[in-house]
């Protein structure tokens, strides 16, 4: 799955317009690499998001096309 898709799926970045943003402003790592928004995303991928003032980092524990809102949550595990 792409990144920017498995970013809003996932809940991380609200709109996947914001996600591209963030991939394009290189505030967005995967396994330690500046990632583009195309690049794809597997379990066990680490994903590091620079926000203003802090960073969240995750780990992909599954990937899936559309999950409900309350089951967002269960596509990563946070570090």
């Amino acid at each position: 799955m792409r990144l920017d898709k498995y970013l809003k799926v996932s809940r991380l970045i609200k709109r996947r317009t914001v996600a591209n943003e963030a991939c394009d402003a290189g505030r967005v790592t995967v396994n330690g690499k500046p990632a583009k928004a195309s690049c794809n995303v597997k379990p066990g991928d680490v994903i590091a998001i620079q926000f203003a003032q802090k960073t969240l980092e995750v780990q992909v524990l599954k990937v899936e096309e559309t999950v409900k809102k309350e089951e967002a949550a269960d596509l990563y595990k946070t570090l």
